[in-house]
């Protein structure tokens, strides 16, 4: 395959200047350069809607690399087969599905209103970690139930472990070598693992799996039979994380626009009026009467989606916008600047919930709506996050009036290292009258 010319390069453009302000270069990158650029030989960004859906869409020229974050423990049996890893994802998404949330959404809700219970009155808190410890709750018994109280606190060192190893480094160690971050991420996934053990062997040798998700993990397939422990063992660590994990992200966005647009505020306030007194009976008919407040979750994930930022390989040389791409390459998705191509979305800069009202097929066009990505490798939790984040923006409408605190001082710190985060928010939450 012959060689096109390469895409164009920010005149300044260098990893010094990406790790001094990685948003404003982004911006920069596709304002100046197109739809694709080059941010260091070897080093591509997709900046537009178009060839963000393309790379991923094309799992096999580029394809997720797996997550160094809780690889499988070391065991006598070996690493998952491929068919062992297909039965695992098939099971994860019969438990994700949005027919299975939706099914569940009387279990979600309450927590999400015991967060808005809990939040102190007429003080500005610091928001991130009761968000974090409300969705932890839901995620963590939405995947294991009755079994949730013993595991949540051992899912909160997981996460711990997870925020150590994504603090920058000066240094890029080997993925071998044994660093203090990787002992501590090696303990408490043994910890967490060790303690999920014996609900595994009880379940299986009662026969009632449960019908949360470690029971759809435990159900024989038709075509491979019954997973082995160990593979079901290995999958649980990174998908509890995740559960609440980048949720939180979002939340803390979402919140931040409450407070900032007291009119969608209200309006979410509205219809979260609606929901029933007793948050045990809220049904997935109760979600779907939220649409504007799904709008406006929505329309925070597409200005402020937690994973801006998305890398593949190519492992051929192959085309890209119609530049080649050699194998080996890295490709740098950004959903953020996507998310503001305004071949996309009107006025893409503005924080305007209706637009998802007014076309609701918008996210469904390729390249529209890449929050929670696409493709082979798009996030299986992604009717669950909604649903969380739905009712958590619901209940705290319907609560409070949300404000930042006064003076000149920001109420929070955008990071960027390894999602799209308003580190340290704090906000007040005053009740309505």
């Amino acid at each position: 395959m012959g060689r096109t010319n390469e895409p164009p390069r920010l005149p300044d453009g260098s990893f010094a200047a990406w790790s001094r302000d990685r948003l404003a270069t982004a911006r920069r990158g596709a304002d100046e350069c197109g739809d694709v650029w080059l941010l260091e030989p070897g080093v591509y960004v997709a900046a537009a809607a178009g060839p963000c859906e393309d790379v991923l869409r094309r799992a096999q020229d580029f394809p997720k690399a797996p997550s160094p974050l809780f690889p499988p423990l070391k065991r006598s049996s070996g690493a998952p087969t491929p068919e062992e890893r297909a039965h695992a994802h098939a099971a994860r998404m019969r438990g994700l599905r949005p027919q299975a949330v939706a099914a569940r959404i009387g279990e979600i809700a309450p927590s999400t209103a015991r967060f808005t219970d809990q939040w102190p009155t007429d003080q500005d808190v610091e928001v991130l970690p009761q968000v974090r410890h409300a969705l932890a709750e839901i995620g963590v018994r939405y995947l294991y139930s009755e079994d949730a109280p013993s595991l949540l606190p051992l899912a909160s060192q997981l996460f711990m472990a997870r925020e150590v190893l994504a603090r920058p480094s000066r240094w890029v160690w080997p993925r071998w070598m044994p660093t203090p971050a990787r002992r501590f991420r090696t303990r408490q996934q043994v910890a967490f693992t060790d303690a999920l053990r014996p609900v595994v062997r009880r379940r299986r040798s009662t026969g009632r799996l449960g019908d949360d998700m470690l029971g759809q993990m435990l159900r024989p397939s038709p075509r491979y039979g019954p997973l082995p422990d160990e593979v079901v063992l290995d999958t649980l660590p990174g998908i509890t994380v995740a559960t609440f994990e980048t949720p939180s992200r979002a939340a803390g966005w979402i919140l931040l626009h409450l407070a900032r647009y007291p009119r969608a505020e209200s309006r979410v306030a509205a219809e979260a009026a609606l929901l029933p007194a007793d948050p045990a009976a809220t049904t997935g008919a109760h979600l779907d009467g939220l649409p504007y407040t799904q709008a406006l979750v929505r329309e925070v994930l597409r200005l402020h989606p937690p994973s801006w930022l998305l890398t593949r390989h190519a492992t051929r040389q192959t085309q890209l916008a119609g530049y080649t791409i050699d194998a080996g390459s890295t490709v740098l998705v950004c959903p953020y600047t996507a998310h503001r191509d305004a071949r996309q979305h009107a006025e893409p800069d503005r924080f305007q919930p209706e637009r998802w009202l007014d076309d609701p097929g918008a996210a469904a066009r390729p390249g529209a709506f890449l929050s929670f990505g696409t493709g082979p490798h798009g996030c299986e939790g992604a009717a669950l996050a909604m649903a969380m984040l739905t009712l958590l923006t619901a209940q705290t409408a319907r609560r409070y009036h949300l404000s930042e605190p006064p003076g000149p001082e920001p109420a929070y710190q955008v990071t960027t290292f390894e999602g799209l985060t308003t580190a340290g928010l704090r906000l007040r939450a005053t009740p309505r009258g």
